[in-house]
């Protein structure tokens, strides 16, 4: 879809030459299952991750593994090949409180967890400050919510992108307050919006919307969107074809946006690109370049200057760990 230039200066989209400069990408930690979720803390800059597929969300300090929480439910998703997985999305609140998307319960009984992280670490799974779940609501055929794959927050509140109702394809929105959770609704049905599947990776632009990367489904390739939604009125702002297959992580970082595709269909074709617009006679279209080759990469946060983080799944070898943190300078 093509769009106005009145609307590129809302969505934050910045027009700008391709990268030139070579990347570096460096394994900061090996041997985990399904990393699926990333956060850094604020005021020390450590970065956290889900590490999914071992029920736990650790942290990297000085280069070493520390456990955070533990003993997360763990549930199977997908559909040859399948997958272990337990806690997904991680955002901040604030230096001590995190919230935490679910995936290792069924649908309904999934819950948005919220933990302070004062005092002695690990901590168990169970040892929430608050927690809400999204249950099916039969009177208004509304099917329960599960997997809280991709979490930003504005303020007090966050968005989550969610894969229970694919008739839907809600993103969610909770207000948490004194390491509660005030309330907890679905809030836009991104399926309704663009008639493709799955919310999947969610950010903020640089004009504060919501931008959703729309997994599409998993069989066919290249069918992603990068769709902006004014938080304000739920409205869609604009729409656009990719061309990717999976989009799992979207950040704007260092004046530029950066999409990773898992690509399931073939995931040889993943990796981390960079997304471009480009303006023509008043219309802007939207291209991507290849960055590197990743290995069904799922969550990426950005770092300082022109650093990325990415979690990745690997090869995923039968009864091994092949998941990786990795650290891309751009």
């Amino acid at each position: 879809m093509k769009t106005s230039c009145f609307s590129l200066l809302i969505i934050g989209v910045v027009l700008v030459a391709e990268l030139n400069a070579e990347t570096k990408v460096e394994t900061i930690v090996a041997g985990l299952s399904n990393p699926s979720g990333l956060a850094i803390q604020p005021e020390t800059g450590v970065v956290f991750v889900a590490d999914s597929g071992a029920s736990r969300i650790i942290r990297v300090v000085d280069g070493k593994v520390e456990e955070v929480i533990t003993d997360f439910p763990v549930d199977i998703y997908g559909k040859g090949p399948m997958f272990n997985i337990g806690p997904l999305g991680l955002v901040f609140m604030d230096k001590n409180t995190l919230v935490v998307g679910g995936g290792g319960l069924k649908d309904g009984d999934e819950l948005l967890r919220v933990y302070n992280l004062g005092g002695d670490l690990p901590k168990k799974a169970d040892d929430m400050t608050g927690s809400a779940t999204l249950a099916a609501v039969e009177d208004k055929e509304l099917r329960g919510e599960g997997n809280f794959y991709g979490l930003v927050r504005q303020g007090n509140v966050v968005y989550a992108t969610c894969n229970g109702d694919d008739t839907k394809g809600w993103v969610a929105k909770a207000v948490i307050e004194d390491g509660k959770v005030t309330s907890f609704e679905r809030f836009i049905a991104t399926k309704e919006a663009t008639e493709v599947d799955a919310p999947i990776a969610i950010t903020e632009s640089p004009r504060k919307l919501l931008a959703v990367g729309q997994g599409g489904e998993v069989t066919v390739e290249g069918d992603s969107l990068l769709t902006y939604y004014n938080p304000a009125d739920k409205k869609m702002i604009a729409n656009f074809e990719t061309g990717l297959s999976d989009i799992t992580a979207l950040v704007y970082h260092a004046d530029q946006l950066y999409a990773t595709d898992f690509s399931w269909a073939d995931t040889t074709k993943g990796g981390l690109f960079q997304i471009i617009a480009d303006e023509k006679d008043d219309k802007i279209t939207i291209r991507t370049k290849k960055i590197c080759d990743l290995v069904k990469p799922t969550a990426m946060v950005g770092g300082e200057k022109k650093t990325l983080y990415i979690t990745a799944f690997g090869s995923g070898e039968e009864g091994k760990k092949t998941g990786v943190l990795l650290k891309i300078e751009l």
